[in-house]
């Protein structure tokens, strides 16, 4: 099927547009060498800490739990690694400064620069487990030039619930072939075109570093594959 018709993408930004790891890394770092703790290691750290970032949305998927915000469920995970990298002592204000460490994400090189090639012709827009503040946060820090922002706390619900899906398209008054889902998990492409959106697949073999072990490359025929939002650009024609 061509993509004449569609007019938004919309995009997982949580390692397919931003680079949480380094990000992340470069803030323990600093926590770190302020509280003069030694021998730090700032890409275990930010890979400890996003270890618990889906685990601790599966018993809220579940309904087993009410709906909990990814800040607090970054918070939580937070809490319970600090003693384990020498942070332990850091007090509540620090602890709150530190986990608003996921608003201040960087983007990757190729984002901003694809993202406002593509918004001359689509609207575009995050597509994210974020909460609204995080995520026009981020954007707002980063020069990400979104249209505008569907976050998880709009739907009360995490990807990949098809009702994330379904609500981003009813949102727009859409037909869901209208609609591309751009991102680096191929889980979260397959949940989007289950629900009849289009698919583009960015490859970021990086994103985990050494922890990776999925999504080093396309898993499926999916309608765009590309390794940047520059090269998706260049596909959609803009």
């Amino acid at each position: 099927m061509a993509l004449d018709h569609v007019k938004a993408i919309l995009f997982d930004t949580f390692g397919t547009i931003t680079d949480w790891r380094s990000s992340i890394a470069a803030e323990g770092v600093r926590v770190a060498a302020a509280k003069g703790v030694k021998d730090f290691n700032g890409d275990a750290f930010a890979r400890a800490w996003r270890a618990g970032y889906r685990p601790g949305m599966v018993p809220v998927i579940a309904g087993t739990r009410s709906w909990t915000p990814v800040d607090v469920i970054h918070r939580e995970r937070l809490d319970v690694i600090l003693p384990d990298f020498g942070l332990g002592m850091l007090n509540e204000a620090e602890r709150r400064h530190l986990n608003e460490a996921w608003h201040r994400i960087n983007p990757w090189p190729d984002s901003v620069p694809g993202l406002r090639r593509l918004k001359a012709k689509y609207l575009i827009a995050p597509l994210s487990n974020g909460s609204l503040v995080l995520l026009s946060s981020m954007a707002k820090r980063a020069g990400i030039p979104w249209d505008f922002v569907v976050s998880s706390d709009m739907h009360k619900a995490y990807k990949r619930d098809p009702k994330v899906y379904q609500n981003a398209v009813a949102l727009l008054g859409f037909k869901p072939e209208e609609v591309m889902m751009g991102a680096a998990h191929n889980d979260d492409l397959e949940a989007a075109r289950k629900e009849g959106l289009r698919t583009g697949y960015i490859n970021r073999p990086y994103e985990y570093g050494i922890d990776q072990n999925r999504d080093f490359d396309a898993t499926s025929n999916w309608d765009v594959i590309c390794t940047s939002v520059e090269e998706l650009a260049d596909v959609m024609g803009v």
